[in-house]
């Protein structure tokens, strides 16, 4: 055998003696009672960084969510920047001119044959109807997702569920708009929903804004799923809806 491989022999087998060693050594660390409450914090340090990397992992999905936002918000008003100074390049000549009435004039520069128009003043239009308001459901807070508990969010983030209550506010708006038109204005379809609207209505609703499946189904993209009960419930944690039962029918009243 040649001196090298030896040499190459002894070692491997130093460094695996040395190993050995190594896990002797902390095997016997562990079983020291001072060592094991040291070791026993080190896991609890553990956990909570952790619980700290997933708080910032969820605030850094709502900032970039919040930067894109932004960033259409910019487009369009630089779209509509370029619409204005448009406009303002291409004023049409033939606008109505505004005249300016002379406070005084002197006796002289008047004409005593000159007839003068008195201009009416125009009618003052009726205020239109104040329309009526309907109740949407307010965003949750970051206070209140944080203090969502952990199984109950799985996986969601916090603008997830933001964009659930968006279009939930989307149903709601769409049902009530529609009750609220005149039912003279109102083709087939729209009765239908409204006659419909008007069973589902309970003495427990009454006065409540409220949406069933079915209008999720009819005015939203969203999908009725097992995520879409999970979320929810999470709305119902943070009060954002309450639970309506009756007739075979579960009415998600807005709180």
């Amino acid at each position: 055998m040649a001196s090298s491989d030896l040499e190459q022999l002894c070692s491997h087998v130093n460094e695996k003696i040395g190993n050995i060693k190594k896990t002797l050594s902390l095997r016997n660390c562990g079983q020291e009672p001072t060592l094991k409450t040291v070791l026993n914090k080190i896991g609890d340090e553990i956990i909570v960084v952790n619980e700290l990397l997933n708080k910032l992992e969820l605030e850094i999905q709502y900032q970039e969510q919040t930067n894109n936002s932004l960033k259409e918000l910019c487009e369009s008003l630089e779209e509509d920047y370029k619409d204005v100074e448009h406009l303002k390049e291409n004023i049409s000549s033939h606008l109505p001119q505004v005249t300016v009435a002379q406070s005084c004039v002197k006796g002289s520069d008047l004409d005593p044959e000159e007839t003068f128009k008195v201009e009416e003043p125009e009618p003052i239009k009726k205020p239109p109807k104040e329309q009526r308001s309907i109740k949407e459901m307010p965003f949750i807070t970051c206070d209140e997702f944080n203090g969502v508990p952990s199984y109950m969010k799985s996986r969601l983030t916090y603008g997830q569920i933001n964009d659930v209550i968006k279009e939930i506010n989307k149903a709601v708006i769409s049902k009530y708009k529609l009750l609220h038109q005149p039912k003279k204005s109102m083709n087939s379809v729209a009765r239908n929903l409204y006659h419909r609207f008007i069973d589902e209505e309970t003495k427990d609703t009454k006065g409540r804004y409220f949406i069933v499946e079915a209008d999720i189904k009819e005015f939203t993209t969203l999908k009725v799923d097992k995520k879409f009960h999970v979320l929810l419930n999470i709305l119902r944690h943070c009060r954002r809806l309450s639970e309506v039962r009756g007739g075979g029918l579960t009415r998600y009243v807005i709180t």
